[in-house]
């Protein structure tokens, strides 16, 4: 076990914000820390961290924080760089100190060892192990893998870290983290302000990850994909459920059933032996049974009765003040950008439809929403709004950082910007998006930023448009937030143009995508897992393309479908088909051969201490053995099929 917490208590204040916590990291584990907004899970990151100290840690319990060792702890805290002035490349390179020092320290006893000086070979064969485990010999190509990974190209290493927006400060300061290899990863929100591919990414490297990491995340299928224990902070109290997010949610429902069974059970149980004690307590012949009966009461073991789970969300619905036509909105070669062209946009938007826009970041799908709404002029090309169409438009930058004054009440704030409403139609309003009572009256400075997205969604909703356009309307709520969200889109009568870089949200709502590429801009109909569906499916025609020595085009042309290009079956002769498989597999065991070779020959390449500085080398070899690593995965999967066909026509 790496790190335990027994038994604490964290204070703020006469405040009591986790209560008998119990809390336990093991080996390589991956866990994430789950709840409602406000609950603590960040305050448990902190007491992690050493940032805060528990409150009961002078009681007479048995209570503290114990390691294994000494475990280093790396924390993404709030971003504040020493020195704007300084390259992106200095600021990673800090990460790779004890690389350094150990570099160093080596080159120091090599010197000594010239001399004649032996006997510090011991110290240097733990210098090289330490290295090896540092990953000391590939800092160079980590950091620059990694670096294009997060968006970045290479040249962007030489700017200064001043240069960059507070986004892509976050990133940087994400990278350090990473790349430093902390025995405890503390991860806060790490999928906030990522795109699609880079999430992709960082969940292939924390699954592979050599040690431990917690993670505190809204994102349900980033959790899904990663994680082997669950923790759930709830009314204070921190439970362990092992499995990923969805097995805590059923676990949890299991739980919560079987409680409330034993619960009316024992309570059942409790009322037929005070009634028996009530019957009897005044005859003299069953004095003892009654206090028999008694004492069993007193020391049963007493099951709490309990809580459903915390729900409490908003549950606005709304129909739209008026129904549009059929065409809500038309681009053609709609150019988007600010100085420069981003991309070229060209889609149809349907009454009804609820479009997703992916892709990654920078490539203007924000920019599209702004072009839309008119806060940007185009730059070429051209949209149309169809008739009767009435649109509210979010955008989560603005709605979080609200310029509104931070000593007006959410009251007024609301009031202001729809004075006509009498007084009771905007608590009600509020009150539909979780501000009731005393809420109304919070100063605007006090919000959180899941507080601010509500009241944005609130003042948007309270138009009544029959087009809903989101710009990652999903950051900063927690699940139940998300959960409410997804149900009043499912179920809004009108039209949504959304972009997220929530998978599971835009699985949810979704009925079309709408994809920015790397080389165009296009449209998917059907929902998200159709869209995969579709491009696994061009993936796998490009693959096949490649294999046969034909463009992906031309293979498209002759076999739409593609379920194997190499084989018109001829179902009358199974010989024939046989020695063909059979042939096939040959040809496939070659092939995996003479790519395993490539691979082994560039694994020396690497190791090269001539291309040791060659970065740009460093980095096509590393592109290469990446692309023969995918090629050596394909031909498994397609052995594997071959030998299931011949398997079937024995």
């Amino acid at each position: 076990m790496r790190y335990q917490i027994k038994h604490a208590i964290v204070q703020y204040a006469a405040d009591t914000i986790l209560e008998d916590v119990n809390f336990e990291i093991h080996d390589s584990e991956k866990i994430a820390v789950v709840g409602r907004n406000g609950c603590g899970k960040t305050t448990l990151l902190k007491l992690i961290a050493e940032e805060i100290k528990m409150a009961n840690l002078d009681s007479d319990e048995e209570c503290g924080i114990t390691m294994a060792g000494k475990q280093q702890i790396g924390f993404l805290r709030q971003i504040s760089f020493e020195d704007g002035e300084v390259t992106v490349e200095e600021e990673i390179k800090k990460a790779f100190a004890p690389v350094f020092a150990c570099e160093a320290r080596m080159k120091e006893i090599e010197e000594s060892m010239q001399t004649g000086e032996q006997s510090l070979m011991y110290e240097y064969d733990n210098l090289q192990k330490q290295m090896e485990a540092l990953r000391g010999y590939t800092w160079r190509r980590d950091m620059e893998v990694m670096f294009q990974s997060f968006g970045f190209p290479l040249e962007d290493l030489a700017r200064s870290i001043g240069s960059f927006s507070g986004g892509q400060q976050t990133k940087v300061a994400f990278m350090k983290l990473l790349l430093s290899r902390p025995d405890i990863m503390l991860l806060d929100e790490p999928t906030n302000h990522l795109d699609l591919p880079t999430i992709e990414w960082l969940e292939g490297y924390l699954k592979e990850y050599d040690k431990a990491v917690v993670i505190v995340s809204h994102d349900r299928m980033f959790l899904d994909r990663i994680i082997d224990v669950t923790y759930e902070i709830e009314y204070h109290r921190i439970k362990r459920y092992p499995g990923n997010y969805s097995a805590f949610m059923k676990r949890k429902e299991e739980d919560l059933i079987k409680q409330e069974k034993d619960y009316e059970e024992q309570q059942k149980e409790i009322a037929r032996l005070t009634e028996w004690i009530e019957k009897w307590k005044n005859t003299p012949t069953k004095v003892a049974a009654t206090r028999s009966k008694r004492m069993a009461i007193e020391h049963m073991v007493k099951i709490e009765k309990p809580r459903r789970f915390d729900t409490k969300t908003f549950r606005a619905m709304f129909t739209p003040r008026i129904e549009s036509y059929t065409d809500v909105l038309t681009a053609r070669k709609l150019a988007i950008g600010y100085d420069k062209v981003l991309s070229e946009v060209s889609f149809q938007l349907k009454k009804g439809e609820k479009i997703a826009i992916l892709g990654e970041n920078g490539k203007g799908k924000s920019t599209l929403l702004k072009t839309i709404v008119g806060m940007l002029e185009p730059l070429g090309g051209s949209f149309t709004i169809g008739p009767n169409v009435e649109w509210g438009y979010f955008d989560q930058q603005r709605a979080v950082v609200n310029d509104a004054d931070p000593e007006q009440t959410v009251l007024d704030n609301f009031w202001e910007e729809y004075p006509k409403l009498l007084r009771e139609d905007v608590r009600s309003a509020l009150g539909s998006f979780m501000f009731s009572q005393e809420e109304v009256m919070k100063k605007m400075g006090q919000l959180s930023g899941g507080e601010k997205v509500r009241l944005a969604l609130c003042k948007m909703f309270q138009t009544k448009p029959n087009l809903l356009i989101l710009d990652e309307p999903t950051n900063h709520m927690d699940m139940i937030g998300k959960e409410a969200l997804e149900k009043m889109l499912q179920d809004f009568p009108g039209t949504v143009l959304f972009v997220s870089h929530d998978r599971y949200f835009i699985k949810q709502v979704a009925t079309g995508i709408l994809e920015f590429g790397t080389q165009e801009v296009k449209q998917y109909r059907g929902d998200y897992q159709a869209y995969l569906d579709e491009k696994e499916k061009l993936q796998r025609t490009a693959n096949v393309a490649s294999q046969v020595g034909i463009s992906q085009k031309a293979a498209q042309e002759k076999n739409p479908t593609l379920e194997d290009v190499f084989d018109k079956k001829t179902y009358y002769n199974p010989g024939k088909i046989k020695s063909r498989l059979e042939n096939q597999l040959k040809k496939y065991e070659k092939q995996l051969a003479e790519s395993e070779a490539k691979a082994a020959e560039l694994q020396m390449q690497l190791m090269d201490p001539a291309l040791a500085t060659d970065y740009q080398k460093l980095m096509e070899l590393q592109n290469l053995l990446d692309a023969e690593e995918h090629q050596q995965e394909t031909l498994l999967e397609r052995m594997m099929e071959t030998e299931l066909e011949l398997e079937e026509i024995g």
